[in-house]
């Protein structure tokens, strides 16, 4: 199990590993793998937000200080935005550490910064069905598997069922009911 995970803003040498690790099918893995991008917009975010803004961000996932990942938020809805918007998250770990309890650490200390910095209720995520791993993941970080998305995601040449999970503020492992 990994100790000494943290999540820390993101810095441009953060983005040569994330280039060099995330940019091809071998490091994305089978369930994020969408097909060749161009490193440019991340980069451009970057230089203009540092990947962090009111729409979401990205923070890179950190083992004794070493680039191990990064985990990311966007807003999504589900009804009119000005009164149900939710944060949907999503994580991506280099190969060489898959396996080790890092993404249920790093996925329980988003949901937490989440909760303390946002006013956000409910956390999302989802993952293929086949990705057991990741499920397991989230449930082990207190995400609780809510249904599937039957055709939800366009990958591989062919649309994937997803599971979706979710958390609520109370939810969170340690929180005090009415915090």
């Amino acid at each position: 199990m990994a100790d000494e995970i943290t999540l820390r803003p993101v810095t441009a040498d953060d983005l040569d590993v994330f280039e060099r690790e995330f940019n091809g099918p071998e490091g994305a893995g089978p369930y994020q793998w969408f097909g060749f991008g161009s490193p440019a917009g991340l980069r451009r975010r970057f230089a203009e937000t540092g990947l962090l803004s009111a729409d979401g961000g990205v923070l890179c996932v950190a083992e004794a200080g070493r680039t191990v990942g990064r985990v990311e938020w966007f807003a999504s809805t589900w009804g009119r935005p000005a009164t149900s918007t939710c944060w949907t998250l999503a994580i991506g770990l280099v190969p060489a550490v898959r396996g080790r309890g890092i993404g249920t650490r790093a996925q329980r200390l988003l949901a937490a910064y989440l909760f303390d910095h946002t006013r956000a209720e409910r956390l999302q995520a989802w993952t293929d069905c086949a990705n057991l791993a990741e499920q397991r993941a989230l449930e082990k970080a207190g995400f609780v598997r809510e249904g599937v998305l039957r055709s939800a995601q366009w990958r591989g040449g062919r649309w994937h069922d997803q599971v979706i999970f979710s958390m609520l503020r109370a939810e969170l492992p340690g929180s005090e009911p009415g915090t």
